[in-house]
């Protein structure tokens, strides 16, 4: 296995065929030709029969229910390629950018995620959080490329497959939506290097309306991922924070309730940062958050 054949691509997807075939079609266009793994999330739309007449070349493993950001996970454990690229069913890379990733991940041993920069629609517009990644206060390290970051967007990372699996994955008791960050932290904690390299490009096509129900969920994981990993009196600021929003704030009240129904889940796996995750966690923490 040479070049950029040592990357291969893994796509959780549901219920989004139509979308999934333009994203195969991007990838089977890749000079790197990526072995492509689409994990299959229980759809009912015919995607697995669509992929099957296609797309023959492409593997599809099939879960019998929805595991959420977990199939990203099933998908890391089924590929053999020592890195791991993750796409959604409606982005993709760029030509030439698992290629680069591989490199930086050869030339770094410690390096486990890589957070490329996201380019938005059909014009190509910056993703904000670019900026904010490559505006990251934890700066380079002398054995990394690129700035260090506790954060990222799954549809353009990129993961050595040991460190993915070696921090556990993505977090079952999350399921789905803002499920990155804690991700970040767990790789960190193990050793190992997150970082942004904006040489590294992926292509993201999200559907004009958001998914119904993501501010929620996203806002029920960070207050979760708080609780999993953060200083006690961090995670209760931020319980009482949320808990001030939920008075006037429908999506506040959900994130609420479905986060104290996941508490005592949190609290049994509950494993906090080590102390020098836990001092970079509070560079990058929401002002007037308090720990």
């Amino acid at each position: 296995m040479t070049g950029a054949r040592r990357v291969g691509v893994v796509i959780a997807t549901r219920d989004r065929r139509d979308r999934l075939a333009v994203t195969l079609s991007r990838l089977r266009e890749l000079p790197e030709r990526p072995e492509i793994l689409v994990v299959d999330n229980a759809s009912t739309d015919g995607t697995r029969e669509m992929v099957a007449r296609d797309f023959p070349g492409v593997r599809v493993l099939a879960l019998p229910v929805n595991h959420g950001a977990l199939a990203r996970n099933h998908g890391a454990r089924a590929l053999r390629t020592p890195y791991v690229a993750f796409s959604d069913d409606d982005s993709w890379w760029a030509a030439g950018a698992l290629a680069r990733a591989a490199e930086l991940f050869d030339a770094h041993p410690r390096l486990g995620l890589i957070a490329g920069r996201t380019l938005v629609g059909p014009a190509a517009h910056s993703d904000p959080l670019n900026a904010v990644l490559a505006g990251s206060p934890l700066g380079p390290a002398p054995d990394l490329p690129g700035t260090q970051v506790l954060g990222f967007l799954a549809c353009g990372a990129v993961v050595r497959r040991r460190a993915h699996l070696d921090a556990g994955g993505f977090h079952r008791l999350l399921f789905f939506g803002g499920e990155e960050t804690l991700l970040a932290y767990d790789l960190a904690a193990r050793g190992w290097g997150v970082t942004h390299c904006p040489e590294v490009v992926a292509h993201h096509h999200p559907a004009p309306s958001p998914r119904h129900g993501r501010p929620a969920l996203q806002r029920r994981n960070e207050l979760l991922t708080a609780w999993l990993r953060r200083p006690v009196p961090y995670a209760l600021s931020r319980t009482a924070a949320l808990a001030a929003e939920a008075r006037a704030d429908q999506q506040a009240r959900r994130a609420l309730r479905e986060a104290l129904a996941r508490l005592p889940s949190a609290l049994r796996e509950r494993r906090p940062l080590p102390p020098h995750v836990e001092r970079a966690a509070r560079l990058l923490q929401p002002e007037g958050a308090t720990v």
